[in-house]
């Protein structure tokens, strides 16, 4: 008798899971995947929308075309997850499932960042753009890219930001005249990779004149006079504010039970199980905690590779197959630096006591290698 895997959410994971899931598992099985949006969107390459470089349609397709790949697409808003009866509500209807993978990602809290001609989330499609045509005017003052609170998916982005602005101000010859800084929470760049990556991080900021301001917790935003108010009474003025909005899990998570202590699903490190049978979550919804304590950060690589793992086991399970695979803590980052160049980080973050990580030699052959993913992500899903 056939089986019904439901996915919720089709980001990186979802749409990967998705896939894997039909490579292994034959006809009489059905694969249905759920998402709000009628579209998909290439996150990474938001950075380049920002500075004119692509169009909102460049990163984005439908997930229509799903349905002919043996893959039942629903457009819809998840009301409720059903774990007794094994049951999702969705426009209006109840689907069963004998296997559940949520993916629901990290929702963007927006609630705290007003809303002014100079304050812009670029972590959305739409603030993306509303950021574009706001810096290709901007010629004199003070742009800030501010990390409003921690945890944030894709810890590299905001740091690529101020990059590509430096390189992207150069070029229009504006950048003498504006003051490019980043105010964050986080002791270092990108602190889960280690400290070896965030001090070359940070080296290679101030070699671009760009002000790092670590250690810093958001208390509130002002938008009318231009003001971000932190913690320890310290304020900090700009012209121009492009932030990472505070990150939530879907409240569906919790109405489930499947939530932990932080609001995020803790997961088997190693096989993304949740403590409900026949119930997997993956990516940014996700709580992994590492061996020296701090949290597997929230990156579509992560996702990627859990989905890989998810299927591939749901598969067997399924096909009555004793082989399985696990979830190595493995994964990679572009990091984009402008001027052509781009660096690249791999390694372990399962690794004890602290994730090892190595910085490749920055150069024009990793800046190609994230044009070629963006373009084979597309080609290969879609």
């Amino acid at each position: 008798m056939g089986k019904t895997i439901i996915i919720l959410g089709a980001g990186t994971g979802g749409i990967v899971c998705a896939h894997e899931l039909r490579k292994h598992l034959n006809q009489e099985h059905k694969i249905i995947i759920i998402d709000k949006n009628e579209y998909h969107f290439f996150y990474p390459s938001l950075l380049w929308l920002i500075c004119g470089w692509r169009t909102p349609e460049q990163i984005q397709t439908s997930l229509e075309p799903l349905n002919k790949k043996g893959i039942e697409f629903v457009q819809g808003e998840v009301v409720k997850i059903d774990r007794s009866n094994h049951l999702i509500e969705v426009n209006g209807k109840h689907l069963n499932y004998d296997y559940l993978v949520v993916s629901l990602g990290a929702e963007l809290n927006k609630t705290s960042i007003p809303k002014t001609e100079t304050i812009f989330n670029f972590y959305c499609l739409a603030g993306a753009k509303q950021a574009r045509a706001a810096i290709a005017n901007f010629k004199k003052g003070k742009i800030a890219v501010l990390i409003s609170a921690l945890p944030f998916r894709c810890p590299a982005a905001p740091y690529e930001a101020a990059l590509l602005l430096d390189y992207f101000l150069a070029g229009k010859n504006t950048r003498k005249d504006i003051d490019l800084q980043i105010f964050t929470p986080e002791n270092l760049p990108m602190p889960t990779a280690g400290p070896v990556l965030g001090r070359s991080l940070k080296q290679i900021l101030e070699k671009r004149k760009i002000g790092f301001n670590p250690n810093l917790k958001m208390r509130s935003l002002d938008g009318s006079l231009r003001e971000i108010r932190f913690e320890a009474e310290r304020v900090e003025s700009f012209d121009l504010l492009l932030v990472v909005p505070p990150h939530q899990p879907s409240p569906l998570v919790n109405q489930a039970g499947l939530a932990g202590e932080t609001g995020w699903v803790p997961v088997d490190p190693k096989t993304l199980k949740t403590k409900y049978e026949k119930i997997y979550a993956l990516g940014d919804i996700t709580a992994i905690k590492l061996p020296n304590g701090k949290m597997l950060p929230k990156a579509g690589v992560f996702a990627h590779y859990q989905a890989e793992v998810i299927a591939y086991n749901i598969a067997h399970e399924i096909n009555d197959s004793p082989m399985r695979k696990e979830f190595n803590g493995r994964g990679s980052c572009f990091l984009e630096l402008g001027y052509g160049r781009a660096g690249f980080a791999k390694g372990n973050f399962y690794a004890s006591p602290e994730p090892l990580v190595k910085l490749y030699q920055p150069g024009k052959i990793w800046h190609w290698g994230k044009l070629f993913f963006e373009r084979w992500w597309f080609w290969k899903w879609f």
